[in-house]
């Protein structure tokens, strides 16, 4: 039996050794390779974006990027790498790459120590902190991703610390009010918001962590605890605020530091609003936006496919494929390079007092859109379109026909900051007066009979977010301010100003709703239910000529033990609860508390970082379980406690009769006094198992997860473990490639 002291000391050298395993094999060969892997295209050139100030757009909240940003200017980097493609080369492009490396790898070496410490604070004996910490150093998955310029190493450093916060928090739930007690539930809010910050992912720890707080709530209310109602709601305060107010107070923060930071225009203006590309310096749209006049010729681009809208003197055939009529009027498309019958007259449909004065044209304002090229107005009526037989045909008829089927009201996006109707700075819908459609197109081309252009057609989903079309050019003053217009080169350069909570919420909306449209194929996309199992892996970088690769999957032995840990544990809680409704009490009530109190708590980890995944339509990937899998070695450490510590050695067997249990248990429940756990020679036996087999497996995978050159084709095949997994080199003439997250620009 160890004193508390001993007990102590062993828990210090145990943490002291996983973390300086943890730093070997995180930072072996970080310099290596010295080129540009995976999505460092993304992060390592949204941090040089902040250092330029330049704006840009991410579907990711901004810390992980500030910090590596952070990072760059203490080294002296100024942001110049554009991170192009995979494979760059940072030496010849003077990037100092190991120092922006660096901030991932030394979070990883701290989430090593974070999960000792949280096994330990959890009750755990040294051994199972030990071989919890183990298998999360000795991860493939871990080590590849972690020692790169990305986020996940950010996100599951805040993820551990918001855990092991909580978990003091509960330690000290008996101590309420105390200092300690405010000390940790704020700690656990400000972690907790800082995981948000990261990855909107954090949500799911939001969800973890708010399911413990509401059953310990729950708890609370209980009358047999002899709270009063007021002494309740002390506690729900005190948890609103340290668990909702300043956690939403920390996230708005750090959006702050994202607006002040970006005050130049860059490649992410475009998705914003005309009002927030106007609180940019140097906007190269606003530069150069007119101001739609009446009689203007003005060619259109559709917001989503880049198209314009263009007619020509072909008509629709009498008779469709599938023998539907159309009215044989003349085409209107969609094409990608401008041409001269691309431009349209916005003519009015009121008198104007002097046309040759310029009349803008404004929200709200009904409007004729005339076809320069054959002099023919734009229409839609109640005629099916080629493709779509749910939409309407769009066509042409001449000046003075059909006169109501040819007036649109023009709807301008984000009106409330401006009414007047600008090329590039505010999209429009045409809105037709007559059927109450939108003038839309999608991402199909006609027949041939259309020369293959795109359908355009009248959308009846007239609040579709794809009915928006941008004025590009306006003919004869592209680039160049009308003389009519009073406005000058200096106004044009004044800075709007826009309220910070109205920019939060435009970009969170535009976040929100970009992330779940990232749903175009990638060769190395999966989906969660392969990931336990790692079915598919990600080919991160390859190198044709000494035939290296960074291939990132996890260790098999680590998942599939971890995995097994899962249904070990609900086997014994269905086994338990089955035999409790018969009266026997198989398992003795301080080893069931921890059991289900410590292992329940780190299994809703795992579930709630795994299972809304199957819930996203967007692609995903196996680096999406990354925290998932870092919870999973939480359970296996809970586990492993359990049926090699637990269950050999503890001061009440579970072969006594049922009144000692009972006895136990009152016991337990009455002085709070922790059970003590004993391991013996088999645990120490099973756990050094566990870990050997662990490393083998690490080591066995190594030449893939750090890149070693000259593998041969045989030594290639014994590490592809799954045929579906995609190795480079595995035949003699394969020459595989690599390819980055899709580009949001």
């Amino acid at each position: 039996m160890r004193s508390p002291a001993r007990q102590a000391g062993v828990h210090k050298a145990g943490l002291i050794v996983v973390t300086v395993l943890g730093f070997i094999t995180t930072f072996y060969k970080i310099w290596y390779p010295a080129e540009v892997v995976f999505d460092e295209v993304h992060f390592g050139k949204f941090a040089g974006y902040y250092l330029q100030r330049s704006y840009f757009f991410d579907v990711h909240p901004p810390l992980a990027k500030l910090m590596i940003a952070a990072v760059g200017y203490l080294i002296g980097y100024d942001g110049h790498f554009d991170f192009a493609n995979i494979g760059d080369s940072y030496i010849e492009n003077d990037v100092p790459y190991i120092g922006l490396r660096s901030l991932p790898a030394t979070l990883n070496v701290l989430n090593v120590a974070l999960i000792y410490s949280i096994m330990k604070q959890s009750g755990y004996v040294p051994i199972v902190c030990f071989l919890s910490s183990c298998m999360y150093l000795l991860d493939n998955a871990i080590v590849a991703q972690h020692r790169l310029i990305m986020l996940d190493s950010m996100l599951i450093f805040y993820m551990l610390a918001t855990i092991y916060a909580y978990i003091r928090f509960r330690k000290v739930r008996h101590q309420e009010f105390s200092g300690s007690w405010w000390f940790w539930l704020f700690a656990t809010g400000t972690t907790m918001a800082l995981t948000l910050s990261v990855k909107m992912v954090g949500l799911f720890l939001v969800a973890a962590i708010g399911i413990s707080v509401l059953v310990d709530l729950w708890e609370l209310f209980d009358l047999k605890r002899g709270l009063s109602m007021k002494h309740f709601m002390k506690h729900f305060y005190a948890r609103a605020v340290g668990l909702i107010f300043i956690p939403i107070v920390i996230y708005l923060f750090w959006f702050h530091v994202h607006f002040a930071v970006l005050t130049e225009s860059g490649p992410g203006d475009t998705f914003m609003s005309a009002a927030f590309q106007e609180t940019l310096q140097n906007s190269a749209i606003k530069m150069k936006s007119l101001e739609i006049a009446y009689f203007d010729n003005i060619t259109l681009k559709h917001k989503d496919t880049d198209v314009y809208l263009h007619s020509h003197n072909l008509h629709y055939p009498l008779r469709y494929d599938d023998g539907r009529i159309s009215s044989q009027g003349q085409q209107v498309t969609g094409v990608k390079e401008v041409d001269d019958n691309c431009y349209w007259r916005v003519k009015p449909t009121i008198t104007l007092d002097d046309e040759d004065e310029r009349v803008y044209v404004r929200h709200g304002d009904i409007i004729q859109l005339e076809h320069i090229g054959t002099q023919r107005i734009l229409l839609t009526h109640d005629v099916a379109s080629p493709l779509m037989a749910t939409n309407e045909e769009v066509t042409t008829v001449a000046e003075g026909e059909r006169y109501n089927e040819t007036l649109f009201q023009v709807l301008l996006d984000d009106h409330d900051n401006g009414d007047i109707w600008q090329t590039h700075m505010k999209s429009v819908r045409l809105l037709h007066m007559d059927t109450k459609v939108t003038i839309w197109t999608h991402d199909q081309a006609l027949p041939d009979w259309a020369l293959g252009q795109q359908e355009v057609n009248g959308n009846k989903n007239i609040l579709d977010k794809s009915n928006y079309w941008i004025a590009d050019e306006i003919m004869g003053m592209n680039g160049k301010v009308s003389p009519s217009t009073e406005i000058n080169m200096e106004k044009k350069k004044e800075l709007r100003r826009m309220p910070f909570l109205r920019k939060f919420f435009e970009l969170q909306g535009r976040m929100l709703s970009h992330n779940a449209g990232l749903t175009k194929p990638h060769p190395y996309q999966s989906r969660p239910i392969a990931w336990p199992f790692m079915i598919r892996g990600i080919s991160y970088w390859s190198k044709n000529d000494t035939r290296e690769q960074i291939y990132m999957t996890g260790n098999l032995f680590g998942w599939y033990i971890s995995i097994g840990s899962l249904a070990v544990f609900a086997g014994i809680i269905l086994a338990d609860t089955l035999a409790r409704r018969r009266g026997i009490e198989p398992v003795d009530e301080p080893l069931r508390h921890r059991l289900i109190n410590s292992g329940g708590f780190f299994v809703i980890l795992w579930l709630t970082h795994y299972i809304p995944f199957f819930a996203m339509g967007r692609a995903l990937f196996l680096h999406h379980y990354l925290p998932a899998a870092a919870c999973n070695y939480l359970v296996l450490g809970a586990i492993f406690q359990f049926m090699f510590v637990d269950g050999v050695d503890s001061p009440v067997s579970s072969l006594q009769r049922n009144d000692s249990a009972k006895e136990a248990r009152s016991q337990y429940v009455v002085r709070q006094t922790p059970m003590k756990a004993y391991p013996t020679t088999k645990t120490y036996v099973m756990a050094g198992i566990f870990i050997l087999l662990q490393l083998a497996v690490f080591l066995f995978l190594a030449p893939i997860t750090y890149g070693t050159p000259g593998l041969s084709v045989p030594e290639v095949l014994k590490r592809k473990v799954y045929s579906s997994w995609d190795l480079q080199y595995g035949k003699p003439t394969s020459n595989g490639s690599s390819v980055p997250h899709e580009d949001i620009y």
